[in-house]
């Protein structure tokens, strides 16, 4: 099977992303709302969600601000909430990290959860090759202008929107959509089993750490079961024979 053109690549990925905007959507609108409740002129809004690009530390930076936090801690919690991005970048390496700059750094700034999922389930599948950039492109450039096009409807419509929708239910939604298809193997359901549990467990850990803690316990966990599946190595034929 031929690997896609690149322009058909970006818009497989564009494809790819669109359903999962519906999750980002009422993230957005929350963060809007928040945003201009709080106080904030639409100019500071929209510069803060274009400088973080992260609705889970823009939302906890906004609520330190209210509880007027030292610039420090928000700017520690920013980055701990932030680091499973590191791990993110880690992993699509070995497909992106031989980019030229100009087209590298801005894609890093683009990475989300759902553009991670997407390349990471395509580059299971094997169908991610030499077109992986046009591909994670066409979900980031998707994910990116959904994320701020909700923002800012949610920092203009206000209080218009209804509190019965329960836009927050959609997001968890979204995630799932994204796991279930990812689990193929042993590994990949301890891992996903054993992140969802210590989540919730330390849910309560202050500076969103449970996120930090399962994403952390799921990849060991999920580790730990593929070394114990790997084979032992096979004996050496020309040493048994030898030896009968």
């Amino acid at each position: 099977m031929l690997s896609p053109s690149g322009p058909h690549a970006f818009r497989q990925g564009v494809h790819s992303a669109l359903p999962l905007t519906s999750g980002i959507v009422p993230f957005g609108l929350i963060t809007g709302v928040t945003a201009i409740g709080m106080g904030l002129s639409p100019a500071d809004a929209i510069g803060m969600t274009l400088l973080f690009y992260s609705g889970s530390a823009q939302m906890v930076v906004m609520q330190l601000m209210q509880n007027a936090a030292l610039p420090v801690t928000m700017v520690v919690t920013a980055l701990v909430i932030n680091l499973r991005f590191l791990m993110y970048s880690a992993s699509l390496a070995p497909h992106l990290g031989q980019l030229p700059r100009r087209q590298k750094w801005p894609m890093a700034y683009m990475l989300s959860d759902q553009s991670f999922a997407l390349c990471t389930l395509k580059a299971g599948s094997g169908g991610l090759g030499q077109h992986a950039y046009p591909y994670y492109a066409g979900t980031a450039i998707t994910m990116f202008f959904g994320w701020n096009l909700s923002v800012l409807a949610g920092m203009y419509l206000g209080a218009s929107i209804p509190e019965d929708w329960s836009l927050g239910f959609a997001i968890p939604l979204s995630f799932l959509a994204l796991l279930i298809p990812g689990i193929r193997n042993a590994p990949t359901l301890g891992a996903a089993l054993t992140g969802g549990v210590l989540a919730v467990l330390a849910a309560d850990l202050p500076y969103n750490l449970g996120l930090l803690t399962g994403a952390l316990g799921g990849i060991i966990a999920g580790l730990a079961i593929e070394s114990r599946k790997k084979p032992q190595a096979m004996p050496d034929v020309n040493t048994e024979q030898e030896a009968s």
